[in-house]
């Protein structure tokens, strides 16, 4: 039992944390609020569990044989960031029920975790130190992983639909929308300082 704590323990501590799908759970409950953002919540979660999982099985071995396509992933990476920010940055910040209909799709909430560095390493980190590619082992962190990164981002979402009471003039939504730009744009460029 004390390995299932210990692998929730890590799953908390990489889900949790300030990255760019929180950065935009954050932001979807303030803009869309909590139910349109699950869609967001739910996409990024079932996104990074498959990750995990291919990650588990293989994928890890394709990345050491092939280093340049690592390298592709984190360019795309960065540049859905900026695309991402740079939609927050021009939004006009008007609230009204029809906007229920174009917050954060579950799509794209799978492909941030997909082009999101944090997320990779946080698979091959977690699958290094807990699975030794033994599948029944895989398929349990999988599963803790998927209940407490669906909480962890859902926690971010919480906490923007909390703020949403609070922004119902549209200037103070463009002002959230391009703090949050601002931060994806940060992590873009941290990326590729880092890289």
């Amino acid at each position: 039992m004390t390995l299932f704590y210990s692998m929730a323990a890590f799953a908390l501590a990489a889900s949790i944390t300030p990255g760019p799908v929180n950065v935009v759970a954050l932001g979807s409950g303030a803009r869309y609020g909590f139910v349109a953002s699950l869609r967001h919540v739910t996409g990024a979660t079932v996104g990074f569990v498959v990750l995990l999982v291919a990650v588990g099985f293989g994928v890890y071995e394709l990345l050491q044989r092939v280093p340049g396509l690592l390298h592709a992933i984190q360019w795309f990476g960065v540049a859905f960031l900026l695309y991402m920010a740079y939609k927050l940055a021009v939004d006009n910040g008007e609230l009204g029920d029809s906007d229920t209909a174009r917050g954060p799709t579950l799509s794209n909430g799978a492909v941030m975790q997909w082009l999101n560095p944090k997320a990779w390493l946080a698979a091959l980190a977690g699958m290094g130190a807990y699975t030794a590619g033994d599948p029944l082992r895989i398929w349990q962190f999988a599963a803790i992983y998927f209940v407490v990164c669906w909480l962890s981002v859902g926690c971010w979402a919480v906490a923007g639909a909390m703020l949403r009471h609070h922004m119902r003039d549209a200037v103070r939504v463009r002002r959230l929308n391009r703090v949050m730009a601002a931060l994806l744009a940060g992590s873009a460029v941290y990326l590729v300082a880092a890289g």
